[in-house]
């Protein structure tokens, strides 16, 4: 039986869950998730984790931070005093944003907290620094 390497494009089904059970993402509920592997389209650990599978095998894998989205880094976490920030709203924790450098980067951030004088504001990925665990299943060798 064939099995899955890199430049092939394959549907797989996936879980995908924190080492506490939670479930961030899964493909369950609608059609399988198609990738070439070796483009980048996902997290390096997801598709070493299909190469070698066949069609209609499953397995489960532990995908280290470093393999995911990287270690949390605390220099991506920034306070501003919010007498000199105008939002034209009320932030609150878990809020996302985007916020634009001068030079005209966006960058996408998470209200970290809130007081009264500051709004902290978080650049890493909500799952950096987490292990990620994924339950796979190879439905189809495409190409």
């Amino acid at each position: 039986m064939a099995q899955a390497k890199v430049g092939d494009r394959v549907k797989v089904h996936y879980t995908g869950f924190l080492e506490d059970g939670s479930i961030f993402d899964s493909s369950l509920d609608g059609e399988p998730f198609e990738l070439t592997l070796g483009e980048g389209m996902v997290i390096k650990g997801f598709e070493d984790a299909i190469v070698g599978m066949s069609e209609g095998e499953s397995k489960t894998v532990s995908i280290p931070p470093e393999d995911a989205y990287g270690p949390y880094r605390e220099d991506l976490v920034i306070v501003l005093d919010r007498a000199e920030v105008s939002l034209g709203f009320e932030p609150i924790v878990n809020m996302p944003l985007k916020l634009q450098s001068p030079d005209g980067k966006v960058f996408n951030v998470f209200v970290k907290s809130v007081t009264p004088e500051t709004i902290e504001l978080d650049a890493n990925h909500p799952l950096a620094g987490k292990e990620l665990i994924f339950e796979i299943k190879l439905i189809e060798i495409v190409a």
